[in-house]
């Protein structure tokens, strides 16, 4: 399998190359030459596997040529009942009338991210130790990718991360999660300004080929593809246990700020997963959702990007919204290049309502918003009914899922994370604390260890010269 860039202009990659590189050199993002497809008896073979069984046979034709037994026995050393909670990995949950939730938060962080990131750790050190170099990961996160990637990456040989995060912006116990980490090759970076930030900066070091090069630089957010690939598998998982009888229809409810999660979704069906429609979910950062009820995209400023009691989706810049836009402008990358590269660029926004794959991307996706009110009812009203906790992100989830659920088609909601890490939220819409994990108890009141920066290249430049791998 080869890998090629969203803007064309890059040569053709192995996957060992992308794992570690991130961002191409063109300033586009990779994707696979072509997805690998399932027929419907591929489909049921699946149903008799575990899960790293399973992930191994979703994503070997994405390795290849790696040898598929060390594969396969690196899938199972990832995905344990020790690590997630039981031998089922991802559970499908029944909430109410059509409604199940994909339960993929039971990792080490509670967060969804664990699903890729853990697999992720374990891929760069086997690829670092292959070829005797070092790495030094530079990231952004909105609360949950950085706790998810530095707890997979702590104490790996030949790696060091760099997590920047939106100061102030994150709940208490997503701050307290990362900040007190203090292993010596995990780094901590608050920046003064918003997520969107956090994340062009990261852009910018990836898009400096000469420092990238000097200073080893790899991206973990979900720019890189290994993650979202990672993230395709829990979608065949939660298909094959949600309905009765392959082909028959499933709909898929995704809380999204950066839009790779939904990705995940799109290159599941793309592969052949009878998913029938993708339902986008937003909180009150809702430019994915103006995109697809008007064909306008339109990022949002830092002072129009509005902090939400779902932070996790507090994102205006979707980077993965590329690679989907990409995939349905029939992979036309002198297309998709001017649209990321040039137009938003001269014009801010660029308006696709006219194009005939704009039809196209609505038949796919359908989208909602939701707000503080709307996710503080429905984690009320879920717990009422069900007796079962949802964070605001799921909530999100849920409540744009109930407006898009139609009969004798299942609906399963992409669980975000867990209530603990959300407790005002969570108090505010039912009156009580969220239970804490074992472990979690005291994890407020740990040190905290992180260093504040300035919304500044260039500073994050210097201190990586200064702390990185190979200094």
């Amino acid at each position: 399998m080869k890998y090629l860039s969203t803007r064309g202009e890059a040569a053709s990659r192995a996957f060992d190359d992308i794992l570690l590189e991130g961002l191409a050199p063109d300033g586009g993002l990779y994707l696979p030459e072509h997805y690998p497809r399932f027929d419907a008896a591929q489909l049921a073979a699946l149903r008799e596997l575990s899960y790293p069984e399973l992930a191994h046979r979703v994503l070997r034709e994405f390795v290849a040529p790696a040898d598929d037994a060390a594969l396969l026995a690196l899938l199972r050393e990832t995905y344990t009942a020790a690590t997630f909670g039981s031998d089922a990995i991802v559970r499908v949950k029944p909430l109410d009338g059509a409604i199940s939730l994909l339960g993929v938060s039971e990792g080490p962080t509670l967060a969804f991210k664990d699903m890729a990131l853990q697999l992720l750790g374990r891929l760069f050190e086997r690829a670092l130790a292959a070829s005797g170099a070092e790495l030094n990961i530079v990231g952004a996160t909105s609360g949950d990718t950085g706790s998810a990637a530095e707890y997979a990456m702590r104490g790996r040989r030949g790696i060091r991360v760099f997590m920047l995060s939106p100061l102030g912006r994150m709940s208490a116990f997503q701050t307290a999660q990362m900040y007190s980490l203090d292993d010596p090759n995990i780094h901590n970076l608050a920046v003064q300004d918003v997520f969107d930030t956090c994340q062009d900066m990261v852009k910018a070091v990836s898009s400096d080929l000469d420092f990238k090069r000097r200073r080893s630089i790899g991206t973990i957010n979900s720019i890189n593809w290994a993650r979202v690939a990672a993230q395709v598998v829990y979608y065949f998982a939660g298909y094959l246990r949600a309905v009765g009888r392959i082909g028959e229809p499933l709909d898929v409810a995704v809380p999204s700020g950066n839009f790779g999660n939904i990705l995940a979704a799109h290159v599941a069906r793309s592969m052949g997963l009878p998913l029938r429609r993708l339902v986008l979910a937003t909180n009150e950062n809702d430019v994915l959702d103006e995109f697809f009820r008007s064909g306008v995209y339109r990022p949002r400023s830092s002072a129009e990007t509005r902090q939400t009691s779902s932070p996790s989706m507090d994102i205006s810049k979707a980077s993965n919204f590329e690679r989907y836009v990409f995939d349905m402008l029939g992979r036309d990358a002198a297309r998709t290049r001017a649209l990321f590269a040039d137009a938003l660029a001269r014009d801010g926004r660029f308006d696709l309502s006219a194009d005939p794959a704009f039809a196209r991307m609505r038949d796919g996706i359908v989208s909602g918003r939701s707000d503080h009110a709307r996710r503080i009812a429905t984690i009320r009203e879920v717990w009422e009914r069900s007796r079962v906790l949802i964070d605001p992100h799921t909530a999100d989830g849920v409540a744009v899922a109930r407006d898009h659920v139609e009969a004798g088609v299942p609906m399963l909601v992409v669980e975000t994370a867990q209530p603990a890490k959300f407790a005002d939220t969570i108090v505010e819409a039912t009156g009580q604390q969220p239970p804490r994990p074992p472990g979690t108890e005291d994890l407020e009141r740990r040190p905290q260890h992180f260093v504040v920066i300035d919304a500044d290249v260039d500073a994050l430049k210097a201190y990586i010269d200064a702390h990185c791998a190979g200094n």
